[in-house]
């Protein structure tokens, strides 16, 4: 079975979209390991606030057939199928990590884990020792190294589940 790793985001009716989208991602995956909720301000567009979290899973699934299950979810929660990328969402599942694959049609591992506070904590928090595929160090280093003013990222402590 490959581990998995899902980024999860949502910036309309957040709290209901990400409950939402975890029992939909439960009754398609199974168990589920969960991060912390952060919140980020939108990224690459002027716009309401996220909530991001990681999810973790064990799928014999292929990476193709994760992709299709997350994308159906998120039509299931109100996202159009040809959404625009910077623009609010009511949910947003991204492939981060299958494994070690290193599958770059698909970005994966997903460009984002360094690129983004919102992805790169919740991962390292849920993976501190996990080994980047590409990069050879761990999520926990990747989150010490990473600059600590580029993005404003706070933990939501009002429970969602």
């Amino acid at each position: 079975m490959a581990q998995i790793f899902i980024g999860i985001g949502s910036s309309i009716n957040r709290r209901e979209n990400i409950r939402q989208g975890v029992i939909l991602l439960k009754e398609s995956f199974g168990q589920l390991r969960l991060s912390n909720i952060f919140e980020s301000e939108a990224v690459g567009f002027k716009g309401g606030n996220f909530y991001n979290l990681v999810a973790e899973l064990h799928s014999d699934l292929s990476i193709e057939s994760v992709i299709k299950k997350l994308k159906c979810i998120e039509i299931q929660l109100g996202r159009p199928e040809k959404a625009i990328k910077y623009a609010p969402r009511t949910l947003d599942l991204d492939l981060l990590l299958y494994d070690a694959e290193i599958d770059k049609i698909r970005d994966v591992p997903r460009a984002e884990i360094t690129e983004n506070a919102f992805v790169l904590q919740p991962l390292a928090e849920l993976a501190p020792t996990l080994i980047h595929p590409i990069l050879a160090v761990t999520y926990q280093q990747l989150w010490q190294q990473y600059p600590t003013n580029k993005q404003k990222l706070w933990k939501v402590e009002t429970p969602i589940f």
